[in-house]
């Protein structure tokens, strides 16, 4: 019996994985103070892509943890403490498809611009 090959990603999944990881460190860090590594959150992202049988090589997963991270902290840098809870509630919501935000969709938003920046198009 052979295995079928992995399904191909396309850059609106890059764009959700990207926004799914910050939301979670995002999370994470205004829960427990702490930042996650970039090598937990490629782990976390493989994690999540095998549950759909979904594969990207961990030289991307790192670098969706990397430009996660970045994204995440500037947010939680230039948002009071109050603001940053909301920010991660929101986005964490906006995890479910049938949650509609106006701010999670200007955080999709963001993502995609930081993919295009770091030569992320497909």
């Amino acid at each position: 019996m052979t295995l079928a090959p992995p399904h191909r990603i396309d850059f609106n999944t890059r764009k959700a994985l990207l926004f799914a990881l910050a939301a979670e460190r995002l999370s994470a860090f205004y829960e427990h103070r702490q930042w996650m590594t970039d090598a937990q959150g490629a782990t976390l992202a493989g994690e999540w892509l095998s549950r759909s049988k979904l594969q990207l090589p961990l030289s991307e997963r790192r670098l969706l943890s990397e430009l996660s991270d970045q994204f995440a902290r500037q947010l939680a840098e230039t948002l009071s403490r109050e603001a940053g809870l909301y920010a991660a509630h929101e986005m964490m919501e906006a995890l479910d498809p049938n949650y509609q935000s106006a701010f999670a969709y200007d955080m999709l938003e963001e993502c995609e611009r930081l993919l295009r920046e770091n030569g992320v198009t497909e």
